[in-house]
């Protein structure tokens, strides 16, 4: 059935709304109106991450400017999901009272990326959240095209808040195309580290993950890794030939150049490389031995909604311990600011993930179980 409800919602809604650098507010707005091919969904869980706190910490980034140079008005958030309330002209499936995870990237579907399925790679590629109004808020109107239904999971809501980013690591590992019986390094387990080295566990091959913090490291293991070590250790060659490693693929997540180095310093001939985390200044790169030793070098960004998401969801199914180590408190939006995107600007946030349940007043536990009825 296509075409838009018989009821429509109406009224005002709290959001988050950012205009600048430090200047995020928790305000009421009026609730968006689904356009054609789009669904309005009552946000049950948000997510933030490095992407949002930065735009607070020294934005506008990604987030779009007025002419003189400021930040326009918008509404954060592009790790979300929620109950469809309203269905605008148009839409085919995602019936009222689906639940729907948010990919968030909007993507033409007519340019040669597009028509080839590399929707990330869109020439005009945007994103809710970044560029449009997105799910740190009540309600948010959301293209159906960039929405997965995953009324079926058996996924609690604060486990499907986890999707978008799981995502974002099954695309890496994907285009890096580990599989089992092979070894792998993860330097960095954070926020898309922790889920990256879960993925390629998940993959059957052998995964050695680095970081600083001896917390992360033992989530790792928690998460599948066989093998951990911290990054300030002994050089990552002398690591691997103690370890017995062998890597044929490395992928670096914290954006770190010294991560970067060690990588193309340690790596055997033959070697995928896939720099996850963006990093954030140049490095130099000794072209000669990367040709003769024939490297590949991968780029990966975001994910591609109708190939990632559906395996992010199902990976996200799979563990049994649920995902109190990643995400353990659900925040109000009250405490955005001060509770979420502040200590993980500064580094001292103590989840993985900072989850946002936009309905509530103060902070509760994430629930994770699987629902009843799916048990």
């Amino acid at each position: 059935m296509s075409g838009s409800t018989s009821e429509t919602m109406s009224g005002t809604m709290t959001a988050a709304v950012f205009r600048g650098a430090h200047d995020v507010s928790v305000e009421s707005r009026a609730v968006p109106v689904p356009g054609p091919g789009e669904v309005l969904l009552r946000v049950s869980a948000s997510g933030i991450c490095g992407t949002d706190s930065a735009e607070y910490a020294s934005g506008p980034h990604l987030a779009p400017r007025e002419a003189d140079g400021t930040a326009r008005e918008l509404v954060l958030g592009h790790e979300f999901v929620g109950t469809v309330v309203e269905r605008g002209p148009g839409v085919e499936g995602f019936p009222i009272g689906a639940v729907a995870v948010c990919g968030a990237g909007i993507s033409c579907g007519r340019c040669v990326m597009c028509r080839a399925g590399r929707t990330n790679v869109c020439r005009s590629y945007h994103s809710l959240g970044l560029q449009n109004d997105g799910g740190l808020a009540q309600f948010v109107a959301a293209p159906a095209a960039i929405l997965y239904d995953a009324s079926g999971s058996g996924l609690s809501a604060d486990t499907l808040a986890l999707a978008q980013p799981m995502a974002v690591a099954v695309h890496a590992v994907r285009r890096s195309a580990l599989h089992a019986g092979q070894d792998a390094v993860v330097i960095g387990a954070g926020g898309i580290g922790a889920f990256l080295g879960y993925v390629a566990a998940a993959t059957g091959a052998r995964v050695l993950v680095l970081d600083l913090d001896p917390a992360r490291l033992d989530l790792a293991e928690r998460l599948g890794a066989s093998h951990t070590a911290l990054a300030s250790g002994a050089p990552l060659g002398e690591l691997l030939e103690t370890l017995g490693y062998e890597p044929e693929v490395f992928f670096e997540v914290s954006g770190s150049r010294q991560g970067l180095e060690s990588i193309f310093a340690a790596a055997a001939p033959g070697a995928v490389i896939v720099p996850v985390g963006i990093q954030k200044g140049r490095t130099e790169l000794d072209l000669a031995r990367f040709t003769l030793a024939e490297f590949t070098l991968v780029g990966t960004v975001a994910h591609v909604v109708a190939d990632d998401l559906p395996e992010a969801v199902r990976l996200l199914g799979a563990r049994a311990e649920g995902w109190n180590d990643i995400a353990a408190e659900v925040l109000p939006l009250a405490q955005l600011v001060e509770r979420g995107l502040e200590p993980l600007a500064a580094g001292r946030s103590t989840q993985i993930k900072t989850l946002i349940d936009p309905w509530i007043d103060a902070p509760r536990p994430a629930r994770h179980e699987l629902q009843e009825a799916l048990r």
